[in-house]
């Protein structure tokens, strides 16, 4: 994940058609055997593949041109040109495509995980055999290919995650990460550790509930400050919100406003998701008072306290984000407010 790429600039092309052959039949004792050309064979498409098992757009990093094959020409005979071979494009699920021109999207591979076949090859030309007729019984005439089609496309990665983890740089998010998971991100005790998106699986009884794990906010991130608007995008998809508030800052209380307003101006569908507020370090000195009066300002969400170190709280929020991604299936019905925990 060292090597993430969330977006990448590719052009792509599909193959030309084949010329049509004109040609005519020359065997013994058959001197006016008649056209004898074959058809030119279609163009290669230009096809997006969703692999699962990729995790960003690094691929796209260095090759970022991509051409189908030209369909082979005609040929005497009566031999067809054979088919431009496709050129496939892997890109993992929740990527979309847009024209690079107009920023018109193309196709969103979160709706659907379905191959794309996006440029079609051109079709190949017909050989002379195609214009015989009864006045016209050799015909010198053949269509050229049809040419193939030229793009560029912007590739946007936007990860699919059932819960998102934000808040202030140092929160704790990649901590609790790697404690529910085996995700294995940056951890240390300074802003910004981590610079790229992480995903980790918590295991839930028979469930997997995937957990997206984004750089720290800054006040003003909606505006370009700070790290985390680049990455914002990358919880549109979620199912729920995890707050986390750091207990041991003197901010503490402000850091839920702070995070709820550069969310809502980035996409007011984020704050409708329900959502958690977890205040963590709880095990650090003075904490649990914070953690009670974090609860007293904010009664209408759910407030949990969680120490990743000594694991209090951890079973009482595994539980809770079940809860908030069984509430995916209840649609609008799900106020943003949470409470399902």
């Amino acid at each position: 994940m060292e090597k993430f790429a969330d977006e990448a600039l590719i052009e792509v092309s599909s193959g030309s058609g084949g010329n049509g052959c004109v040609a005519f039949r020359r065997e013994k004792y058959v001197p006016r055997g008649g056209p004898a050309g074959g058809d030119g064979g279609r163009g290669g498409d230009v096809v997006f593949v969703v692999r699962r098992n990729l995790r960003t757009l690094a691929h796209l990093r260095y090759k970022r041109s991509f051409k189908a094959e030209n369909g082979r020409d005609g040929e005497g005979g009566g031999r067809y040109g054979r088919q431009g071979e496709a050129v496939f494009i892997p890109v993992p699920p929740g990527t979309v495509l847009k024209d690079a021109a107009t920023g018109e999207l193309i196709r969103d591979f979160g709706k659907t995980g379905e191959d794309f076949v996006f440029l079609r090859g051109g079709n190949g030309g017909w050989g002379n055999l195609h214009f015989k007729s009864s006045v016209q019984q050799a015909p010198r005439r053949a269509l050229p290919g049809q040419a193939g089609a030229l793009r560029r496309v912007q590739v946007e990665l936007q990860l699919l995650a059932d819960i998102g983890l934000v808040g202030l740089p140092n929160a704790g998010k990649s901590s609790l990460l790697n404690r529910f998971t085996n995700a294995r991100p940056k951890i240390a005790s300074y802003p910004f550790t981590t610079k790229i998106p992480n995903l980790g699986v918590l295991t839930l009884d028979d469930r997997d509930i995937i957990l997206a794990d984004i750089p720290g906010l800054l006040e003003g991130a909606s505006s370009g400050v700070g790290l985390g608007i680049r990455f914002l995008k990358h919880i549109s998809r979620t199912t729920a919100l995890a707050f986390l508030i750091d207990l041991a800052e003197d901010t503490y209380e402000e850091a839920f406003a702070i995070v709820y307003q550069e969310l809502a101006a980035f996409s007011a569908d984020l704050i409708q998701k329900p959502r958690v507020l977890v205040g963590t370090k709880i095990d650090m000195p003075g904490a649990a008072g914070r953690l009670e009066r974090l609860s007293r300002a904010h009664t209408e969400e759910t407030v949990l306290g969680i120490s990743v170190f000594s694991g209090a709280g951890i079973p009482e929020l595994a539980a809770c984000m079940g809860g908030l991604v069984g509430s995916r299936d209840t649609g609008s019905a799900v106020r943003a407010a949470g409470g399902v925990c």
